[in-house]
């Protein structure tokens, strides 16, 4: 019955291939415009192959530290070691100075010397590291780290006049508004941080993906992703065994299904009704390199991630 009932939909395809290095993209995969939001948590191993996929990065306020205090842990590349040596460039280095010049004049030398230090030992990321957009309330950012990325030319968007939505909220509220409604199609963003960590911080970035339900938006950990699955579609999921599976779940949140149908899975569903307090289906497995699923109601799909090969990054 649902099957019939929906067969002119559109289809919506998903795909984890941002997990895979560039040069191992299937060739079936459309081009997609990635963008990448860093939320204030430990920054997850694949965080280097997805840093190289997206067109733009945003830092979620204190997201910044986390690029700033994990990412050159991560890479091994040669320029960017080499770059991490040197500190601050010659240009990074006199806009400090200046903005340490004009700041002495409010009696802050003792902190601006500690700033300047850190900066010194620890702004070691160099230009490949550097986000285009820090946006947030900028309660958690530290001080020498904000200093650093405005050197390096990262925008600050100081949202601490609005305190009724989340910082990724207002990260996904900016892409949302400043991409063309063409090309929100081919847009996907990632987001990392988002969860673990305190379970009231989970349930609000979950329910970014209900409150912006026509973006592609994928959250992500060292152990699984999450993405929502409109009801206005049909989807497709191709999935990509090496990097991801076979533990997954699907089920509805906020609103129960009464008819959900999928292919692929050990333990298919057939026009089967889903909610809290009564059956969902959780710690499934993928069987095949595409599940099918339609439903009457928002799904939030979830599937396990192996640990990456970042050699072949």
């Amino acid at each position: 019955m649902l099957w019939r009932t929906v067969r002119s939909m559109d289809v919506m395809m998903h795909s984890s291939s941002f997990l895979l290095p560039k040069l191992h993209q299937p060739a079936s995969t459309p081009v997609k415009n990635y963008a990448l939001v860093v939320l204030n948590q430990h920054l997850p191993r694949s965080m280097p192959r997805l840093w190289s996929h997206a067109n733009l990065r945003i830092c979620a306020d204190g997201g910044a530290n986390r690029i700033f205090d994990e990412m050159f842990q991560m890479t091994n590349d040669e320029d960017e070691k080499a770059t991490r040596n040197r500190g601050l460039d010659g240009n990074g280095y006199k806009c400090v100075v200046g903005m340490a010049l004009a700041l002495c004049l409010v009696c802050l030398i003792p902190w601006l010397w500690c700033a300047l230090e850190r900066v010194g030992q620890k702004g070691r990321l160099g230009k490949r590291y550097i986000p285009e957009i820090i946006e947030g309330d900028m309660d958690s950012i530290r001080p020498e780290v904000k200093l650093f990325y405005s050197s390096q030319g990262s925008k600050i968007s100081d949202k601490s006049h609005n305190q009724e939505t989340t910082d990724l909220h207002k990260c996904i509220s900016r892409i949302h508004h400043h991409t063309p409604d063409h090309e929100k199609a081919n847009l996907c963003v990632l987001v990392t941080g988002a969860l673990g960590g305190r379970f009231d911080h989970e349930a609000a970035n979950i329910n970014v993906l209900y409150l912006f339900s026509d973006m592609r938006i994928v959250l992500l950990s060292d152990d699984c992703l999450i993405r929502l699955l409109p009801r206005t579609h049909r989807h497709e999921l191709h999935i990509e065994s090496s990097v991801e599976g076979p533990h997954c779940g699907l089920f509805p949140v906020g609103a129960p299904s009464s008819s959900t149908t999928n292919t692929g899975l050990k333990w298919n569903l057939s026009e089967s009704k889903m909610r809290f307090g009564s059956m969902i289906s959780t710690s499934n497995i993928v069987q095949s390199a595409k599940v099918t699923v339609q439903s009457d109601a928002d799904l939030l799909w979830t599937i396990s991630l192996r640990k990456p090969d970042l050699k072949s990054s």
